[in-house]
């Protein structure tokens, strides 16, 4: 039965990778010969397809954290562009890591074959939507050039939408309002490099240590004229007069394997990841204590595997009790101070000392990204799994989600020449005062005039300030999948209201539903099962 009746009318609203995806699995399925369908895409971002994490004017200082030879998004069947690195044709080595701007490029091509794809009918509508209203036959579009007629499918891909501020950097905003001080964003870079020319001789601080901290850096020195030349940096003398990075544990992220070869270590067995896929549909409908089992179970015994094979200086079957430790508290096992811990990942990266058991987990879990999304996003997972594997994941994020080993050598480089300053990097006490903020750790004193927020706010609807899912949280449409969850949805991306009941029309798509899905901090993540799940569903109501 077709419940779109003649005509499909279908809204996008906010693009990006991820509708973009969504979209593509859309015209693929759809068979050969039927009439278009009429699909209006809502997005003012001048480079929809690419959206602001990807914007292809971004400066090439801004990096992916994927080298080239991981990056996976498969194009549609009917593309002829290819995939990203045959796109690229500059003959880039695979250990290479591209720029954002490069894969913006990449996807703004993507999208004008989409456009020109014969099963879909798409209008860009390049204007915010203020709200839905659900009607009797459909879902109204509050937008400038939005159609009267109701549409019968409405796809939600934000990504990260505007948030309240947190309440420390809500008091830093006002701070700055009323003071010499300085506080901005990591992104757009473009932005922050213009501000950054101005300020030479100041102490600028970087709220956070994660990937944005390393794109930060690039634009506070080699964006100023600074070179990075055979393990030193030359500065230009345009530089902050220091940087300090800080937060809560003060660890920078792991980089990544430098080679191949390198990573190659670390790939599972086929019939470890057989196994692994197995545990993990099961861990997703299990309770947490039965889920924790079923993963560690499948998970120790191939990083046990690995070590033992490289010969690692840690024991193999210590690596159930580092499980272990690592469910109930994340990162607690790894002491080292941020410096020693910045050159330890270095070497961990190069293959240069042997890997720990958490460096083997976390790669092991990166290479398992696609089968934990498999496992648990078309899962029926109860709030209290869900939660416990969601924090596992984020956790090895800081070995899954690392940076180029390059990103992390500048770091060690611009410590080396005196300009970035790792002593308070762990949860220094912060004050404000007339010049800006002093900064104390373990009897170390900085005075920052600038503050730059460099952390990813987490996704939850409470504190979003977009007017349109503020709205649908009020009307009940949109409610959280559980306490310190995210958006509730079903596996074909379908709403579930406060109510309980599964919003016929209304589907969301990404960060926003974090809990109901996994992994989504991920590109991969945006051509994946999801999109064609949603895709699916819509081809089913077409009858």
């Amino acid at each position: 039965m077709n419940r779109f009746g003649d005509t499909a009318r279908i809204a996008v609203i906010g693009l990006g990778p991820r509708g973009l995806g969504a979209l593509e699995a859309l015209a693929e399925g759809c068979p050969a010969g039927t009439g278009p369908i009429r699909v209006d895409v809502f997005d003012p971002f001048p480079a929809p397809g690419a959206g602001p994490n990807f914007a292809p004017d971004e400066s090439p200082l801004c990096l992916l954290n994927i080298p080239i030879r991981d990056i996976a998004i498969r194009p549609p069947g009917y593309s002829r562009c290819g995939d990203f690195a045959d796109w690229l044709a500059q003959d880039a080595e695979p250990d290479t890591f591209p720029t954002r701007s490069d894969l913006g490029r990449y996807l703004q091509v993507r999208l004008g074959e989409l456009l020109a794809h014969e099963a879909l009918s798409i209008t860009l509508i390049p204007e915010p939507v203020e709200g839905l209203t659900r009607a009797p036959d459909g879902w109204r579009v509050q937008a400038k050039g939005a159609r009267p007629a109701p549409y019968d499918e409405v796809l939600l891909t934000p990504g990260q939408p505007a948030v309240t501020p947190d309440e420390q950097w809500a008091g830093w905003q006002d701070h700055a309002a009323h003071s010499m001080a300085e506080v901005h964003q990591a992104y757009p870079a473009t932005r922050l490099i213009e501000a950054a020319g101005g300020w030479n001789g100041k102490t600028v601080g970087i709220r956070g240590m994660g990937l944005s901290a390393y794109d930060v850096l690039r634009c506070l020195t080699t964006a100023q004229g600074g070179v990075f030349r055979d393990g030193r940096y030359i500065p230009s003398g345009r530089e902050p007069a220091r940087i300090v990075p800080f937060s809560l544990d003060g660890k920078p992220p792991f980089p990544k394997p430098e080679t191949e070869a390198i990573d190659a270590w670390f790939t599972p067995l086929e019939g470890e990841t057989r196994a692994f896929s197995m545990a993990i549909e099961e861990a997703a409908e299990a309770a947490p204590e039965s889920a924790r089992q079923r993963v560690t179970e499948a998970l120790a015994p191939v990083a046990s595997r690995i070590l033992a094979e490289i010969g690692a200086t840690d024991r193999a079957f210590d690596v159930a009790a580092w499980l272990q430790t690592e469910w109930d508290a994340a990162g607690t096992q790894e002491t080292r101070g941020p410096l020693d811990m910045l050159h330890h990942g270095i070497a961990l990266a190069e293959g240069t000392e042997p890997p720990t058991i958490g460096y083997a987990v976390g790669q092991v879990w990166r290479k398992w990204q696609d089968k934990i999304r498999a496992g648990f996003n078309p899962a029926q997972t109860s709030p209290e799994t869900a939660r416990l594997l969601i924090g596992f994941d984020e956790g090895l994020k800081r070995y899954s989600y690392g940076p180029p080993v390059s990103s992390a050598r500048e770091m060690a480089a611009l410590v080396e020449a005196g300009l970035a300053d790792l002593n308070l990097a762990t949860d220094p006490e912060i004050e404000m005062c007339d010049a800006g903020w002093k900064l104390e750790s373990k009897g170390r004193r900085a005075e920052v005039s600038v503050m730059i927020d460099a952390v990813l706010p987490s996704p939850d609807l409470a504190t979003v300030r977009d007017p349109l899912i503020s709205d649908l949280v009020s009307k009940g449409h949109l409610t959280a999948a559980g306490d310190d969850l995210a958006a509730s949805i079903n596996p074909e991306g379908q709403v579930i209201g406060r109510d309980g009941s599964v919003r016929d029309g209304l589907c969301l798509l990404g960060r926003l539903a974090l809990g109901s899905v996994i992994a989504v901090d991920s590109l991969h993540d945006c051509f994946g099962e999801a999109s064609r799940r949603w895709a699916q569903g819509v081809l089913r109501g077409l009858g």
